[in-house]
C-alpha cells in the first residue's frame, strides 16, 4: 500500500521555465509537463550552492586545475561505498560522460573495428559509435526474471569487434548489476577480447536498498586492465549542466591513448564545475539519502498507477529515476506523440532502439507527478473506450 511522507526538501515545484532549462524551455509555451530528459527538478544541497557563492565572490574566474582534495574524495568513495582501491593518475577528469564515451570509441578502437552494445541503451551510446563510423554490433536486452539484461551472445558480434560499451546501471531499465552478471560479462569480454568502457554514472541512485553497485572494473585484475569506467556527480546531485565527469583508467596503455585523443579537442573542465563537485562528495550524502527516499515514494507510486492502467505495464526498477514504460499493448503507432498530446512529455523509446517504450523521469516534485500520472490515466481510459466502441461496432 503506497503511503505518502511529505519532504520539505523536495516537494516544492521550482519554477524551471525561464532558467535556461532543456528540459523545462522544450515546452515552453505548451501545458506539457516535461518528464524527459535525465536532470531533476531538486535544488541541490546547500553546501554546493554555499561553494558555488563562495568561489563567485571571490571574483576571479581563470584557469584551474583538479583539486587534490577532490581527487582523494573520489579515491575515498570508491574505497567506502564500493570496495574499490584506486590510484590518482588513474583518474582522467572531462567536462562530461557523454564525451568519455566519445573518446572511448575513438581512442580505443581503430576505424576497420566494431563496438558493441546493448540494445535498447542511453542512445550516446548508439550515436558514439556511428559518429566514429565504427561497426556497430547489438547485444538484445531482455526481461530476466523481472530484470532487464543483455544477452551475451557472441554470435551478435561483428569482425574485429574491439570494444564494448556497458551502462551500470543500466539505462533505460534502471537494472543494478550482480556481480555474477558482471563475472560474466567479464568473462565475454576475455573470450572476445574486448575493452569496457563501463558508464558507472547512475550508480549512486539504488533504489533498492539491499542493492549494492559493484564496478566493474573492482571484480578483478583482468576487468581492471581491461575497462575505462566512466563516472559523475552529475545525475546523483543535479549539477549536470556545470559539467564534472571522470573516467578512471588503471591500464596506463589505455589511459595514455585516451588522453592522446581528448588533448586539443575536449576542454579542461571548468572551475566552478570542480566546486561543485568537491562539495558535492563532500558534503552531499544526507541530501543523497533523503532524495532517495524520495524517489522510492515515488518508484512504489509509478508501479502501482503504471500497472493499473489500460495497455501499459512497468517492472521494477532497481536504480536511476528514470521508469521504462512498457506500450507496445497501445493500439497506437507513437505512444510518445500520444502522451506528448494528452499534456505529458517522456523520453520516446525510439531514442533508446525499442518504438513501443518510453522512459518516465520521475526526480520531479510529487504534485507534478501526480498529475503526469492523471493525464496518463485519463488519456488512456479514453483510448480505450474508443478502442472498446470501435471493436463493437465492428463485430
Amino acid at each position: 500500500m503506497y503511503q505518502r511522507q511529505p519532504n520539505p526538501l523536495f516537494d516544492p515545484i521550482i519554477n524551471r521555465r525561464d532558467s535556461n532549462s532543456i528540459k523545462w524551455s522544450k515546452y515552453a509555451h505548451q501545458d506539457v509537463l516535461p518528464m524527459w530528459i535525465a536532470d531533476s527538478d531538486f535544488k541541490v544541497p546547500t553546501e554546493i550552492t554555499d561553494a558555488l557563492h563562495q568561489h563567485v565572490d571571490h571574483g576571479i574566474f581563470g584557469y584551474g586545475h583538479a583539486p587534490e582534495r577532490l581527487t582523494q574524495l573520489i579515491i575515498e568513495r570508491m574505497a567506502k561505498k564500493h570496495q574499490w582501491h584506486i590510484e590518482p593518475e588513474w583518474i582522467v577528469y572531462l567536462p562530461g560522460l557523454v564525451c568519455g564515451i566519445n573518446l572511448c570509441v575513438r581512442s580505443l578502437t581503430e576505424p576497420d573495428q566494431g563496438v558493441v552494445t546493448p540494445k535498447p541503451i542511453y542512445p550516446p551510446f548508439m550515436s558514439s559509435i556511428k559518429l566514429a563510423k565504427r561497426t556497430l554490433s547489438t547485444l538484445p536486452v531482455t526481461l530476466n526474471h523481472q530484470r532487464w539484461l543483455p544477452e551475451l551472445d557472441g554470435n551478435q558480434l561483428a569482425n574485429n569487434t574491439r570494444l564494448m560499451l556497458l551502462c551500470n546501471p543500466l539505462n533505460p531499465g534502471g537494472t543494478v548489476y550482480r556481480r555474477q552478471e558482471l563475472e560474466q560479462t567479464l568473462a565475454f569480454a576475455e573470450q572476445h577480447d574486448l575493452v569496457v568502457c563501463s558508464d558507472e554514472i547512475h550508480c549512486d541512485l539504488l533504489l533498492d536498498e539491499d542493492a549494492h553497485h559493484i564496478p566493474f572494473a573492482s571484480l578483478n585484475d583482468s576487468a581492471a586492465q581491461r575497462s575505462v569506467t566512466l563516472i559523475a556527480p552529475s545525475k546523483t546531485f543535479n549539477i549536470a549542466g556545470l559539467g564534472a565527469s571522470m573516467a578512471i583508467i588503471p591500464n596506463p596503455q589505455l589511459r595514455r591513448q585516451f588522453i592522446k585523443t581528448k588533448l586539443g579537442i575536449v576542454p579542461d573542465v571548468n572551475v566552478f564545475a570542480y566546486t561543485a563537485a568537491q562539495a558535492a562528495y563532500e558534503h552531499g550524502q544526507p541530501w543523497l539519502n533523503e532524495q532517495l527516499a524520495y524517489l522510492r515514494q515515488h518508484r512504489e507510486l509509478l508501479m502501482n498507477e503504471i500497472n493499473m492502467m489500460p495497455y501499459l505495464s512497468l517492472h521494477p526498477i532497481e536504480a536511476t529515476y528514470l521508469a521504462w514504460i512498457d506500450a507496445s499493448q497501445m493500439p497506437v503507432q507513437n505512444p510518445h506523440s500520444f502522451f506528448e498530446k494528452a499534456g505529458v512529455g517522456l523520453s520516446p523509446g525510439a531514442d533508446f532502439g525499442n518504438k513501443h517504450f518510453i522512459r518516465l523521469n520521475f526526480a520531479c516534485s510529487h504534485e507534478l507527478l501526480v498529475e503526469a500520472l492523471r493525464r496518463m490515466r485519463l488519456a488512456l481510459e479514453q483510448l480505450a473506450a474508443e478502442n472498446s466502441t470501435t471493436e463493437n461496432k465492428g463485430k
